[in-house]
């Protein structure tokens, strides 16, 4: 055993099971189902992580009844041709010693009609918070059919092959409804007294145990705090757990954070701090007796894992992301391996935003995810014929094309005309709170690279003739995009170049980001207009917070009627508002910049109804990029064989590079 991680990696007894180690995988939404069962993509996903050593995966849940639905991702509800389908998944991850539990929930009155075709149902009759809707208060005969509907959800997951059932009693989802005054107010049995709104989850447990029998777990997640006035703050859900404890209704608790009331804790990103779980789990578990107590959110990495266990905060850690990023995650650490661990930086671009869109999720920093199915797990296979490979860019397109290349078995060289590697992406991790960006480019540099033999070339230019003379078996370009300094807006198309943008006192974001000499001459507390083109994208945004973290008093124009719209789907949108409101960054929404002069912006409304000038002392420019691609287009003049990665074929985000560049990787 690795004896840093002593506690992590200790066996532990859950009920008739042992978990081989701490480190397990909490229930989150792929959405790879098709037509309400779980698919090809599902077993692929699972499977890996279940090869790449975790103690348990928690199967993301199944809504129990019609009137619980939420995603088109859903499984199917109260329908027994999910059993055989699950089979195969539980089958399969029992074969590498993985526990298999499956959340099981009902939104109650945050369901979405769009989807289910059915009223919500809710304690109360409230108001959604999913969307405009409101919801059915239930009588006591639909709660006896609530209840009927999760006993036989777990005999299915009993007769699928799960080890256990999570119930899904937080965030502000049904059971946390029942239990919570804020949307409980019934007079009934089913109310009113912290008894009588214990009952609904209590007897939940209590006919599952008596349906399937001792050797089944059942699991309990809850939000630690729901942060809401007169709502259930830690203190009262640690009276709620500790009811179902005495009672001995359940074998583990998990404890999250955020939920219906803030979204932005249910998956917190990198704008919130580490380790948002443990201390909640912590006070949980002073109220228990019985069952164990897993911790979740922010967690993160196995250093922070072994201290959430060291220390007493909880039994076990969930680590979701971290695991979606690196499926590998325990079993390298379990091997001592913890330096190759692709590191997770909370993002929620692919995890999260991918599932906003209602597409199957993936990772940012690894896009293989969520096409395991498809040969594209941890295990790359060795080519036939070790060959000569050349890249040109140290972008993570250029990057990942050298490292997939390497495991293959190649030779490879890769050129980086900066004296460090990762491009725009390393730039990014200038802005304020995206340091995590500087694990991926650490990950790849020293423990990559390195470990691969990559022969690293920095500061070194290479033309058409260096290329052509090099001898390379395969040439991969990767170089990246340049900033287009014309300041070109989508909701002015017909104005192909920002009257203006010529001026020397107009940026790019690169060049505020590697310091601007000539605009730090000038000290701090400029007036600086930030046109943010990109929809509130973090490579606009960030530069904003960038700019009022050292002193300047920033306003951003955008067209959209809201600051960091595109933002929504990561739900970092709420939160860089904040921020703004915090530095004293200013907005000019559904504005256009329609001219630019030495110290004065000329702005006009989207409509075209109205124009107004104000003074700024300088321009940053966050729009689209070109490609840079006049390598690429030398090399096809001289009708050289090459491929090309990345931004060089036209400029997106992050992770069209990393794919883009581990797809050539794996065919050269």
């Amino acid at each position: 055993m690795n004896n840093d991680f002593r506690h992590l990696l200790q066996p532990l007894k859950l009920r008739h099971k042992t978990l081989k180690h701490r480190i397990t995988i909490g229930a989150h939404t792929t959405n790879h189902s098709e037509q309400g069962l779980p698919t090809k993509r599902h077993l692929g996903y699972y499977e890996e992580r279940a090869k790449g050593g975790a103690a348990m995966i928690v199967v993301e849940p199944v809504p129990v009844h019609a009137t619980g639905i939420l995603t088109r991702g859903n499984f199917r509800h109260e329908d027994d041709s999910i059993i055989s389908a699950f089979r195969k998944l539980t089958d399969s991850c029992h074969t590498h010693g993985t526990v298999m539990i499956h959340q099981l929930y009902h939104v109650g009155g945050h369901g979405d009609v769009a989807n289910s075709w059915s009223p919500n149902w809710s304690p109360g009759g409230f108001p959604s918070y999913h969307d405009g809707d409101g919801s059915k208060a239930v009588s006591e005969k639909e709660i006896e059919i609530l209840i009927d509907s999760y006993v036989q959800a777990a005999r299915r997951a009993f007769e699928a092959g799960f080890d256990g059932i999570e119930l899904f009693g937080g965030y502000n989802a049904l059971i946390e409804q029942f239990w919570s005054p804020l949307n409980n107010t019934r007079q009934d049995r089913w109310g009113g007294s912290f008894e009588n709104r214990m009952r609904f989850s209590e007897q939940i447990m209590l006919r599952i145990r008596e349906t399937i029998g001792d050797d089944f777990i059942i699991g309990l997640l809850v939000s630690g705090d729901d942060l809401m006035p007169e709502g259930l703050d830690n203190k009262a859900i640690c009276k709620i757990v500790s009811y179902h404890d005495q009672r001995r209704l359940m074998d583990y608790v998990t404890v999250g954070t955020g939920g219906y009331f803030d979204f932005s804790l249910l998956i917190p990103s990198f704008l919130h701090g580490d380790m948002q779980g443990p201390p909640l789990a912590q006070t949980i578990k002073q109220h228990v007796t019985h069952a164990l107590v897993q911790a979740e959110s922010r967690i993160k990495t196995p250093i922070r894992g072994e201290q959430v266990i060291a220390s007493g905060q909880a039994d076990m850690v969930s680590l979701v992301r971290a695991q979606i990023a690196d499926p590998h995650l325990a079993r390298k650490t379990v091997e001592d391996r913890i330096d190759e661990i692709r590191p997770c930086i909370s993002c929620n671009q692919h995890c999260w935003g991918r599932r906003h869109h209602d597409f199957w999720i993936s990772c940012l920093v690894n896009p293989s995810v969520g096409r395991e199915f498809e040969g594209e797990g941890e295990v790359i296979p060795i080519a036939e014929n070790s060959k000569k490979i050349l890249v040109v860019g140290g972008g993570p397109a250029g990057l990942e094309a050298a490292r997939v290349a390497a495991e293959r078995g190649h030779r490879v060289t890769l050129v980086e005309k900066e004296q460090r590697i990762g491009g725009q992406f390393r730039l990014a991790g200038s802005q304020p709170m995206r340091g995590e960006i500087g694990h991926v480019i650490y990950w790849y540099y020293l423990r990559q690279l390195e470990r691969l033999k990559v022969d690293l070339r920095l500061g070194v230019e290479f033309d058409v003739d260096d290329i052509l003379a090099f001898g390379a078996d395969e040439i991969v370009v990767a170089t990246g995009s340049r900033p287009a300094m014309d300041g070109f807006q989508r909701a002015m198309p017909e104005l192909k170049r920002l009257p203006g943008s010529e001026l020397q006192n107009v940026y790019s974001i690169n060049q505020i980001l590697t310091g601007a000499e000539e605009l730090e001459k000038q000290g701090r507390n400029l007036r600086i207009l930030l046109l943010d083109d990109l929809r509130g994208w973090w490579p606009a945004s960030g530069t904003a917070l960038y700019l009022g973290q050292r002193g300047h008093r920033v306003t951003v124009v955008c067209s959209e009627p809201v600051v960091g719209q595109e933002l929504v789907a990561c739900y970092t949108d709420g939160l860089l508002r904040k921020e703004y409101r915090k530095l004293g960054i200013e907005s000019r929404t559904s504005t256009l910049l329609l001219k630019w002069e030495k110290d004065c912006a000329t702005l006009g409304s989207t409509d075209r109804s109205r124009q107004w000038q104000e003074n700024f002392d300088a321009l940053v420019l966050a729009t689209a990029n070109k490609a840079e691609d006049n390598l690429a287009n030398g090399l096809r003049a001289s009708r050289a064989v090459f491929h090309s990665a990345g931004d060089c074929v036209a400029p997106r985000r992050l992770s069209m590079a990393i794919y883009e560049g581990r797809q050539i990787g794996l065919k050269l």
